[in-house]
């Protein structure tokens, strides 16, 4: 793809689908050109609301756009297997909103299509595109905090989602693990990588999906995370990286952090400071998704399919543990 602009296809009216239609057009060379629903309506007031040019009452109808180089996918999770499947099978791109699915056999299903079909596909983890994040993983590498020999990230929230929200179906793939648990094991596995052993054990609601979980993740060389998702208490969503020689800790907001601390054995604290945030935070993943495309990748570097494979994999495992089945599986 040439410097031309990108022109974006946004596939859902939400507020995940505004947030991010919002942040692309803060970006120069990227054109929101289309926007599809399953409603008509919604997809004309999305449409008048962002001033985009075309709206379309279906998925395939978007799909179908001779006007759109890539799509954002922002349905609700349950959704984004036949969303995205639509618009690879119609020959576009795809960035897909986390949880890439609502397991690693429809995980792999998709990317197996966007290989056949020679597609960049990148699910949406704006985490693992963020500057500050990526440093976080840098300093890491090069061995600021020695030998990594744990990592620690909680993400909670107080949830009063009546019973019959999307967050306690099952059919919708609800409870804390999918919505929030992605977040600390995703960070889990930038650090250290797949585990080698999954352990867990959560507070299951009356529906059958979990209202809370605690999650061990242990390593062949004695590393482990410990990780913890809620949706009956709000913390403050910390992380941090526990080494031989030292530590970083992230005070709030791990997945999208305004700043951390390097402490290292024998030195004064480093305070790392992320700039100023342009928008909501999500113009990295569209900016790198952009790069990626110009540059023929099927395949972000930063976040790759292998990635998201092995991070679904572990939900999966953690699932299995705690008990938690959605319908058809």
């Amino acid at each position: 793809m040439s410097e031309q602009p990108v022109r974006w296809g946004v596939l859902a009216t939400g507020g995940m689908a505004a947030a991010f239609t919002e942040d692309l057009l803060r970006i120069p060379d990227a054109r929101v050109t289309a926007v599809g629903s399953r409603s008509a309506d919604a997809a004309q007031r999305f449409a008048t609301r962002f001033g985009i040019p075309r709206a379309h009452g279906s998925w395939p109808e978007l799909a179908a756009d001779p006007e759109v180089d890539v799509v954002y996918v922002a349905t609700p999770h349950a959704h984004h297997v036949a969303a995205a499947r639509a618009c690879l099978e119609a020959g576009k791109p795809v960035l897909c909103e986390k949880p890439f699915a609502l397991s690693g056999r429809q995980a792999r299903a998709l990317t197996e299509l966007a290989g056949e079909r020679g597609l960049f596909v990148m699910e949406a983890m704006w985490t693992c595109v963020n500057p500050t994040v990526l440093r976080i993983a840098e300093l890491v590498a090069d061995g600021a905090v020695g030998r990594v020999r744990a990592v620690h990230a909680s993400f909670g929230e107080r949830v009063t989602a009546p019973p019959e929200h999307r967050l306690w179906d099952p059919a919708a793939g609800g409870g804390a693990l999918l919505d929030l648990g992605t977040y600390p094991v995703s960070f889990a596995h930038l650090i250290l990588g797949a585990p080698d052993t999954v352990t867990a054990h959560a507070r299951l609601s009356p529906q059958g999906v979990d209202e809370q979980t605690g999650v061990l993740l242990g390593y062949a060389d004695g590393a482990m995370a410990v990780l913890s998702c809620s949706l009956l208490a709000r913390d403050e969503h910390r992380a941090a990286v526990y080494g031989t020689a030292g530590r970083i800790e992230v005070p709030a907001d791990f997945f999208n952090p305004r700043s951390f601390v390097l402490h290292r054995d024998g030195r004064e604290p480093q305070t790392f400071t992320a700039p100023p945030q342009e928008g909501n935070g999500y113009g990295h993943q569209a900016r790198e998704v952009m790069r990626c495309l110009r540059a023929g990748l099927t395949a972000s570097p930063l976040m790759p399919p292998e990635r998201t494979l092995a991070v679904m994999d572990t939900l999966d495992a953690v699932r299995e543990r705690i008990g938690v089945r959605y319908p058809g599986e």
